[in-house]
């Protein structure tokens, strides 16, 4: 049984090909050098819990897609985009989610017996979560694995 392999190389190919992102990265997001400007626009998978039914398997996932916001050194004359491109991170990064929830949905890995649960999946933007002034969005997900064990 090799799901959980074929689940991550999934969503890490349909990250990998989506031009919004520059690197694509798994595991604990503490362990990330989040300090380093050339792996941005960035993507990070996570799994955190997961249930198993009869015949089915369902594993919650997550994906934070972060960006760098960069200040501007000019003058701030306006008062709702600020001094900053946080708002075009937030977009950009927003759309980056988008492309990956619709290709998860409907491409290889639903073909491949993996179904995304909800039709419709939350999406959380943030701003000034990490040390950098890193904005983005995290998607929270469940994957629905069929069992391919025999059981005798």
């Amino acid at each position: 049984m090799n799901n959980i392999f074929k689940l991550t190389d999934k969503i890490k190919e349909e990250l990998e090909n989506n031009a919004l992102i520059n690197q694509v990265t798994y595991g604990d997001l503490f362990e990330v050098d989040l300090l380093k400007k050339n792996i941005y626009p960035l993507a990070h998978v996570g799994m955190s819990t997961a249930r198993i039914g009869e015949g089915v398997a369902y594993v919650d996932m997550s994906i934070l897609f972060l960006d760098i916001v960069d200040e501007s050194k000019s003058e701030q004359t306006d008062q709702f985009y600020g001094n900053d491109n946080e708002h075009f991170v937030l977009n950009s990064m927003f759309s980056a989610a988008t492309n990956t929830v619709q290709k998860l949905m409907r491409g290889d890995l639903y073909a491949d017996g993996f179904q995304v649960e909800e039709d419709d999946v939350s999406v959380e933007f943030f701003s000034e979560r990490f040390e950098d002034k890193l904005a983005g969005v995290g998607l929270d997900f469940t994957v629905a694995i069929k069992n391919t064990l025999d059981l005798c």
